[in-house]
């Protein structure tokens, strides 16, 4: 039976924001306990140089850490859905959305929009500030008919969302096939048709054959500075694009960037030290 590598910090900071940071590391799950904060990852896809990685995070979160705060050590296999379910709690975004664990129950907002997500071994149950703006943002600019294009779908919440909210179609696409496996649990416990489709393909392969009005991608700076050309394969002269998954201090490098492929910054979010920004052609 796996065993899972166990990283421990005794550092005083938010742990989701740290996760987030690290989910294309291969991260399983973040949680606290007594004051420590713990990372998981499968021994199979551990490596050493994940240490570096977790560094680079607290770098940029503004975190000093020394040796001493952070250690690493092999456990056995337990039930990890088991131990998330213990603190996943339902989750009111924005104006109607509301995301609930089938255990619990949950009064909704008038015209209130209900999405069932059980906690699985992929990020993206809403709980995190990079999904919580774009899932705003979404219910803001959505008028219905349109097709979306999720980059990094995850669990598929964004795209789910979107469907809810008058969406014609949406795609997810993740290079992550356990991501795409619970994204597509999902779909079918809260009864998504052929409206929505997941595809597993990496950020570099995106569709080519057909455009989208809308794409979102909650991903990581590294990403989306290392892809920033692939979005127009996907974009028409009218399609907007939602970006996330980038700290405030990033905002700056991205909008830069992405300038020189045509992308123009209209406007931007922030929650706590998180940013999403929205892109036109042009």
């Amino acid at each position: 039976m796996q065993s899972f590598i166990d990283v421990y910090l005794a550092l005083s900071l938010d742990s989701a924001d740290l996760a987030g940071l690290l989910v294309d590391d291969g991260v399983l799950g973040v949680w606290e306990q007594d004051g420590v904060i713990h990372l998981y990852w499968e021994e199979q896809t551990w490596d050493i140089t994940i240490l570096d990685r977790i560094h680079e995070a607290l770098e940029q979160l503004g975190v000093v850490s020394g040796l001493e705060d952070i250690a690493v050590r092999t456990i056995p296999w337990e039930d990890w859905n088991a131990k998330w379910t213990e603190l996943v709690q339902p989750i009111h975004i924005g104006q109607r959305i509301v995301v609930r664990p089938s255990w619990a129950s949950v009064e909704l907002p008038q015209n209130g929009i209900e999405l069932i997500l059980d906690p699985k071994q992929a990020f993206g149950t809403g709980h995190h500030e990079t999904t919580q703006l774009l899932v705003e943002w979404l219910e803001k600019v959505i008028q219905g008919g349109e097709r979306l294009l999720d980059v990094g779908t995850g669990s598929g919440l964004l795209a789910m969302v979107a469907l809810r909210l008058g969406a014609r179609s949406a795609v997810g696409v993740d290079c992550d096939s356990v991501a795409i496996d619970c994204a597509k649990e999902y779909a079918k416990m809260n009864h998504f048709g052929d409206e929505l489709e997941f595809r597993i393909m990496d950020i570099s392969s995106l569709p080519t054959d057909e455009s989208f009005d809308l794409i979102v991608a909650n991903i990581d700076r590294r990403t989306l500075l290392s892809n920033h050309g692939i979005f127009q394969a996907s974009s028409h002269s009218t399609t907007r694009l939602f970006v996330s998954g980038i700290l405030t201090t990033d905002q700056e490098d991205i909008v830069a960037q992405y300038a020189e492929q045509g992308w123009r910054c209209v406007e931007s979010r922030r929650q706590e030290d998180w940013m999403a920004l929205q892109f036109q052609l042009g």
